[in-house]
């Protein structure tokens, strides 16, 4: 079995978030974390270049966002010269901002807690137009911790816990326990 296996993600059971009861390595025999996007399981100790993962993030996600205004910037040009009437000019800043607006909420919100995959469906335009929001919402969570870090941390050790309990030693055997009449 090679160690690719050895990291393979278990099937954590319905009812349950993703990650949170993973089969531990043979070593452990304990909850393994949720990698996340960009950082792994680095997050987890914030060890192997965790810091310089963070600020290369909150870089890519910021220039991402700043390219992104650049081409919506030329679209915005190219509508004016269109001269569609400032009806139809107006409409499209707003409807940009606005879907911008809701979909920083999202990923912001997304970080926090898991969202529901059918609700998530039903926005997919939305965000897809918004996308600026989305970047923007990665830039300023990875100044303060790895996206989503928060929700995974708290899952795992939550996860932990219950891999605590669960192995809890009992004292003597049990098959020697005395009945009472």
């Amino acid at each position: 079995m090679s160690s690719e296996d050895d990291n393979a993600p278990q099937d954590a059971g319905a009812g349950s978030p993703p990650g949170a009861d993973r089969a531990g390595t043979a070593e452990s025999g304990g909850p393994l974390p949720e990698p996340l996007r960009f950082f792994g399981t680095t997050w987890v100790d914030r060890d192997d270049g965790y810091r310089a993962r963070r600020v290369g993030a909150a870089a890519g996600a910021l220039a991402a966002a700043v390219a992104s205004c650049l081409v919506l910037r030329f679209a915005y040009q190219g509508l004016r010269i269109a001269e569609p009437g400032s009806f139809v000019t107006v409409l499209v800043v707003v409807v940009f901002a606005v879907c911008s607006a809701l979909a920083f909420r999202h990923t912001w919100d997304g970080f926090g807690r898991r969202p529901d995959p059918g609700h998530r469906a039903d926005l997919r335009g939305l965000l897809a137009v918004g996308f600026v929001g989305s970047l923007l919402a990665y830039f300023f969570r990875s100044l303060t911790e790895a996206p989503g870090e928060g929700l995974h941390r708290r899952e795992y050790e939550e996860a932990l816990a219950r891999h605590r309990k669960r192995s809890a030693r009992r004292t003597g055997n049990p098959s020697r326990k005395r009945r009472r009449p």
